[in-house]
């Protein structure tokens, strides 16, 4: 359901001062994964329009941040709606398996930042949605092979989607300014980079903030303890959907920026007409995805629309090597992150 035919609906409609400490706790833990999910991709959002030198750092987050928070306003919660029932059982759900997805997701999202490495926040949460899953139910019944399934064959869409759209981008412009001189592209599209960096932060921000909603909304359902507490929510609470993407984007706004060199410089040289046709090919590939409710990387969106446009120019534009250990860090997220949260899972299971 769109944001403003939803939001008068389901505001108030989660008695919050009778959650418990821990459903609180959680509930914080979500929104720091939100964060770090902000800090930790907002290199996508950013790495084309800083690496081109069209806005400088400090003023391409606050524009990415803008557009990441007011993105709800634009998308329907689909994706939220698959993260929350779509992919484990959800009455086999419980504060346990919610910390060990979250505590894992964390710990992938800062390693994988400290690395430099552009990995999906939104495939780490969904491992470690899998890992506690199999670890509460000692086997692999609770999972949901379909919203799995197309989580992980979109592992690979995504990526080529956002190359081929990014591609034919690219060879539209080429046509289209073949008679231009460069220096009058080169002008044009440092304006046309503001549009779709925009754009892009659009999709990210209505793409990835909703995966956290999905958590939050687990939490509360499994909360209500099937209508005995309060009435258990059958939408994402308002609140909820504010709080999220309040947190990425302010996550967004402070900057991962050991990613941006990497998806910026090292798989190619960006020049703004470049960036604009990147950004624009990604941007274009996540809005399809947000209305289809298929929970994508942004990140693999954007590194594989980057390639498409470098591959223009001549394959050996793109440093493949560099590529090739992103991809590697894509396969290994979700089996990484699951047996993280198993780790995690069983610690806390020490303790209860």
């Amino acid at each position: 359901m769109h944001f403003f035919q939803s939001a008068a609906e389901h505001l108030g409609t989660v008695p919050w001062g009778q959650l418990s400490l821990a459903v609180w706790l959680l509930i914080a833990l979500a929104l720091l994964f939100d964060f770090l999910n902000g800090f930790h991709d907002s290199a996508n959002s950013v790495a084309t329009i800083v690496s081109t030198r069209v806005l400088s750092p400090q003023t391409a987050v606050l524009w990415a941040a803008f557009f990441n928070f007011v993105a709800f306003l634009l998308f329907h919660l689909k994706v939220a709606a698959t993260m929350g029932k779509d992919i484990i059982d959800p009455t086999i759900v419980n504060n346990q398996v919610i910390a060990a997805t979250l505590i894992a997701a964390c710990f992938w999202d800062i390693l994988t930042w400290y690395w430099g490495l552009p990995t999906s926040s939104s495939h780490a949460l969904i491992g470690g949605l899998v890992g506690a899953g199999i670890a509460q139910a000692r086997g692999i019944s609770a999972l949901k092979w379909d919203g799995i399934g197309k989580t992980v064959v979109f592992i690979v869409l995504a990526p080529l989607i956002g190359m081929i759209i990014g591609l034919l981008i690219a060879l539209a412009v080429a046509w289209l300014f073949r008679r231009a001189s460069p220096r009058r592209v080169d002008k044009l599209f440092r304006r046309g980079q503001l549009l779709s960096a925009s754009l892009y932060s659009l999709g990210h921000g209505g793409n990835d903030a909703q995966k956290t909603m999905g958590i939050i909304f687990l939490l509360l359902i499994v909360a209500s303890q099937g209508n005995s507490s309060f009435a258990t929510p059958t939408e994402v609470p308002t609140e909820v959907v504010l709080a999220c993407h309040t947190a990425m984007g302010l996550g967004t706004l402070f900057g991962g920026w050991r990613i941006v060199k990497t998806m910026g410089q090292r798989i190619i040289r960006l020049r703004p007409v470049d960036g604009f046709c990147a950004e624009t090919g990604a941007a274009v590939t996540l809005g399809l995805t947000v209305f289809g409710g298929v929970p994508v990387s942004t990140t693999h969106t954007i590194t594989g629309a980057i390639v498409g446009v470098g591959s223009l120019k001549r394959l050996s534009a793109v440093r493949w090597g560099v590529a090739g250990r992103v991809v590697w860090a894509w396969i290994l997220t979700i089996p990484g992150t699951a047996i993280v949260s198993m780790i995690c899972w069983w610690l806390l299971s020490l303790f209860s």
